[in-house]
């Protein structure tokens, strides 16, 4: 608990005294006589509350909570009053004060004063480092990927995140779309607000109804309560809609009028309620073939289709295949306490020769099962599903690509130049130049085993 105060008075017995007071309760104190030299000690030391009188030489410490709370809100400020004076101590209490006390009178409730700022000073520490880790959580720095197309979809992302511009993500099922939702929220000014994410096909209409969109009490037979919907929940912040294509056309309506009007009518009410909230929407439908099907507001469409960004499908960048797969591999054995040095060449082959009809979401599964099954300290292709094997095996004899022996001398060249392909990143003059061999001949090695193709 104990934490950092500053004593400002210009009152030499009276700061001795409470130094004393206060030292003893385990704080680091620091001292000063007048306002300017509290300042100089303010901007050098990492102070947590400061105990001030109210009439100093140079200035009011009135005036003075003001000031200070303007520039560092995070310090506690509390008044020492002359002779309980009430208006100092009201007009303190409005400028930031976390109180005010009788200066001489109320030495014993000092201490249990000091106690209470301090608490509140360090949760709001807390919460401030916690914002910090999940805004590093969320940032775009965490979304995994150098290919061309996933760098095309982050700066767009960066780009709209700072303004309130409704933002469209297209894409397959499992390529992020939450992710990216979340990174942009992150990168917004509503970051500190709520982040409330609803997937519309979860729902029948009538539920997604109550879920958007809150009721009052009595709209119908459960309803024995107020509740809120999350378009209010998100108030001030981000909601994410995902498969926006789900919503059914009634509902679609209601949810225009938000971003038309900012504001809707719950469920059994009359009056409508305000709310400022951002529009993140997401689909893996074609929303245009929907409209001309008239399952989707052609008005709803134009609205949501403000500023869209197409994510890709995980057949499209493989070339992001290890280093995903890394990552989840230590995610994976960080959890389950599992020492795994890394995967294959065989492994890693059949990573990158699947078609990844589920994207991200499969990846991880996978990577998860693998780590579950590993029994050393690499990941074999006997820790991949049955099914993925047998689907990249045929697909490598269907190519007409040599199916190698495990105990052939090509087999082993094969896995070799594949590992130094790996560890290069791809980089055909570096590999060649590491296992010491021509480029022309490398490419003609590569081209035999069929490495490092992408679909």
């Amino acid at each position: 608990m104990p934490g950092t105060i500053l004593l400002i008075d210009d009152e030499e017995k009276l700061r001795g005294l409470l130094k004393r007071i206060i030292t003893l309760e385990g704080f680091t104190i620091y001292e000063a006589s007048d306002l300017k030299a509290g300042t100089k000690l303010l901007d050098r030391e990492p102070i947590d509350v400061v105990l001030c009188d109210v009439k100093l030489p140079d200035g009011s410490g009135v005036d003075f909570v003001k000031e200070v709370k303007t520039k560092r809100p995070a310090i506690e400020i509390i008044l020492l009053t002359a002779y309980g004076n009430i208006p100092d101590g009201i007009q303190a209490m409005k400028n930031g004060a976390f109180d005010y006390i009788t200066k001489g009178d109320d030495n014993d409730k000092i201490i249990p004063l000091l106690m209470r700022a301090m608490e509140k000073v360090q949760l709001q520490k807390r919460i401030e480092q916690l914002e910090q880790q999940v805004g590093k959580k969320y940032s775009f720095e965490n979304i995994l990927g150098s290919a061309p197309l996933i760098r095309e979809a982050i700066d767009l992302a960066r780009k709209v995140a700072p303004s309130d511009a409704t933002v469209l993500l297209l894409g397959e099922t499992g390529t992020g779309k939450e992710v990216f939702a979340q990174a942009i929220h992150a990168g917004s000014k509503r970051a500190g607000k709520p982040f409330i994410a609803l997937n519309c096909s979860a729902f029948s209409k009538e539920l997604l109804e109550s879920e958007l969109f809150g009721y009052r009490a009595g709209a119908f037979t459960s309803a024995v309560k107020d509740k809120k919907g999350l378009i209010e929940e998100a108030n001030n912040g981000t909601l994410f809609l995902d498969e926006i294509g789900e919503m059914h056309i009634d509902l679609q309506s209601k949810l225009l009028r938000v971003l038309e009007t900012s504001e809707f009518i719950k469920v059994g009410d009359t009056k409508p309620t305000r709310v400022s909230v951002r529009i993140i929407a997401a689909t893996n439908r074609h929303l245009q073939q929907e409209v001309a099907a008239g399952k989707f507001r052609e008005d709803l469409f134009y609205r949501l289709n403000v500023f869209v960004i197409p994510l890709p499908a995980l057949r499209d960048r493989k070339k992001d295949i290890p280093v995903m797969a890394e990552y989840y591999l230590q995610l994976f054995a960080k959890k389950a306490n599992q020492r795994i040095e890394g995967m294959d060449a065989g492994f890693l082959e059949h990573l990158q020769r699947h078609d990844w009809k589920g994207n991200i979401r499969e990846l991880k599964n996978i990577m998860e099962r693998a780590v579950i099954l590993a029994d050393g300290p690499l990941l074999t292709v006997n820790n991949l599903p049955v099914e993925l094997q047998q689907q990249v095996d045929s697909a490598i004899s269907g190519n007409g690509h040599h199916t190698l022996s495990a105990f052939s001398l090509a087999s082993m060249e094969k896995l070799h130049i594949q590992r130094v392909l790996n560890h290069t990143k791809g980089n055909k003059t570096e590999t060649a130049r590491l296992l010491d061999i021509g480029l022309t001949t490398l490419y003609r090695k590569i081209e035999e085993y069929g490495l490092g193709r992408e679909s």
